[in-house]
């Protein structure tokens, strides 16, 4: 049975074909920072998507989450 999520409306991402030596050193990075794998890319995603949000790019969005 799937977990419920106390969150209302999220989504759930899979990321194939992912180079062993690359993902290793994404969970080298995430564990630097004290970070889950998920934290830390949801945080570098953040990241650029603020960077283009300033550059006018994408919208300036309303933040739920």
């Amino acid at each position: 049975m799937p977990r419920k999520s106390s969150v209302k409306d999220v989504g759930t991402i899979n990321i194939r074909d992912v180079p062993k030596d690359f993902l290793h050193l994404v969970r080298l990075a995430a564990t630097l920072e004290r970070r889950t794998i998920k934290g830390f890319l949801l945080a570098l995603a953040e990241e650029r998507i603020q960077e283009l949000e300033k550059k006018g790019m994408l919208p300036k969005g309303n933040k739920s989450y």
